[in-house]
């Protein structure tokens, strides 16, 4: 075979591989190439990322229009509904975690029931922070530091997407089932209904058109919710429509106390993992805006969403290793299981180092399509190329801490992120915007610091193994 047949030959494979990846088929992710189940996996997990990344960028794109106090008021939002998600995301990897386990070992019905019960779950948890956060959005804004300007601004944009967090919640948690169950196609489908749901009402709504009136900064937050709502009726239709993995049917619609509890014995370390996390973002953002208040805020809540636009794909790509983990574990395999997480780091790493490189030198460039004040600017660009410095540890720590999520074993990570970012980072950020006096700078250099320590620790204590030992 010639060189340009075995070229040939491999390019047709790859997007053989990539139709594969896309058609939504059942795989059997225990068996055969580790390789090929990463990227069957990895794909859509991080195409549907890529969407929860136009989420933020579109709104912020259209808000940051608005004026400086717009912007900031939909930061500091964002920053404090990090809350729900954490919440989310922290049901979402006990559901993958039983789901992927449950499928592992060949038992589709006992997949679908822990699916259920997470959402029982999820519900009770949604309404117990929405109301409280709809009934004192001013409060909660003065507490992060939002100026009185900016809370007349967007007190109504804070009070919606607090009042809607269940759509939020859902659209985590049910993409969660879904993944576990190794349908990443389908979680990719529902996040790609809503983003797209919200890219077209986001203008209307915010400019408003002909009848439509122009809601303003209210408009965003709307739109944000429909899409979202969209998204998760989607969802729920396949979850009950009988045609997947997951079938929920009448008789799930019973509490199963029993399972319930298994459920809640790795959310919460998991949801603490992630109020961990999003909590120092919380801290970080009030000293960004305290030492440099609101051009440096408003920088760095679109340095943020930009540079979360290309960490989510990565964090896609890592969901894949929780999802071949939990299943692999679940069908004793764990070498496989091993295997398969070094082979997405790999990937990963790859990934996030051209990231990063392309954000440091293009970074004034896309900063641009956000914002044309200057000194907002600076403080954006500024934040991007501190921030991204560090991508390849992320991406690397971002598998790890999702292989020890997809074994069920959440409180290892819940304790990396513990000392690492309130511990480290947090004191780090202090001493530095303050004591030395460096303001934003400060807290921007001690992001990358704390995240490569951080995924240092966790692939040091992955190796380890313990986790092959958890049972779900």
């Amino acid at each position: 075979m010639t060189t340009h047949q075995i070229i040939t030959h491999r390019i047709s494979a790859a997007f053989s591989l990539i139709r594969q990846s896309l058609n939504g088929v059942e795989q059997d992710y225990t068996t055969g190439s580790i390789r090929k189940a990463v990227i069957l996996l990895a794909i859509p997990m991080m195409l549907e990322m890529c969407m929860e990344s136009v989420f933020a960028v579109v709104d912020i794109y259209f808000v940051s229009h608005l004026g400086k106090h717009a912007t900031s008021i939909v930061g500091l939002t964002e920053s404090v509904i990090t809350i729900v998600y954490s919440l989310a995301i922290g049901i979402s990897m006990a559901a993958t975690a039983m789901v992927a386990r449950r499928v592992g070992e060949k038992n589709s019905k006992a997949a679908s029931k822990a699916g259920m019960q997470a959402i029982f779950l999820s519900l009770a948890i949604t309404l117990a922070i929405s109301i409280p956060g709809f009934i004192y959005s001013a409060e909660i804004l003065r507490l992060m530091g939002a100026e009185e300007t900016a809370i007349e601004t967007g007190i109504g944009y804070t009070r919606i997407i607090m009042g809607g967090s269940l759509v939020i919640m859902l659209l985590f948690l049910i993409n969660g089932i879904f993944r576990g169950a190794g349908d990443a196609m389908m979680a990719m489908k529902s996040l790609w209904i809503a983003n797209i749901c919200n890219i077209l009402l986001c203008p209307l709504l915010i400019r408003g058109l002909g009848p439509i009136p122009a809601f303003g900064i209210e408009g965003a937050a709307i739109a944000t919710t429909i899409g979202r709502g969209i998204g998760v009726c989607y969802q729920l239709y396949h979850l009950f429509n009988g045609k997947r993995l997951i079938q929920f049917t009448i008789k799930h619609l019973a509490p199963d106390w029993s399972v319930i509890r298994s459920i809640i014995d790795i959310a919460w370390p998991a949801t603490l993992q992630f109020l961990i996390g999003s909590g120092s973002w919380i801290v970080l953002a009030s000293l960004v805006v305290t030492t440099g208040h609101s051009d440096a805020s408003a920088g760095y809540q679109i340095a943020i969403r930009l540079i979360m636009f290309f960490l989510l794909p990565a964090w896609g790509m890592s969901n894949a290793a929780a999802t071949l983990v939990g299943q692999n574990l679940g069908a004793l395999s764990p070498q496989r299981a091993e295997e398969s997480v070094i082979k997405t780091a790999k990937y990963n790493a790859i990934f996030m180092g051209l990231v990063s490189v392309i954000l440091l030198v293009f970074a004034s460039f896309f900063i641009s399509f956000f914002t044309k004040e200057a000194a907002v600017s600076y403080y954006a660009v500024l934040a991007v190329r501190i921030v991204s410095a560090g991508y390849i540890f992320y991406g690397i720590g971002m598998v790890m801490a999702n292989a020890f999520n997809g074994a069920g074993d959440t409180r290892t990570p819940t304790i990396i992120n513990l000392f690492g970012f309130w511990f480290f980072q947090i004191p780090l950020a202090w001493l530095l915007s303050k004591t030395f006096d460096m303001g934003p700078v400060g807290v921007f250099i001690a992001i990358p610091v704390a995240e490569t320590a951080i995924s240092i620790a966790a692939y040091i204590l992955f190796k380890r193994g313990k986790w092959k030992l958890k049972k779900v």
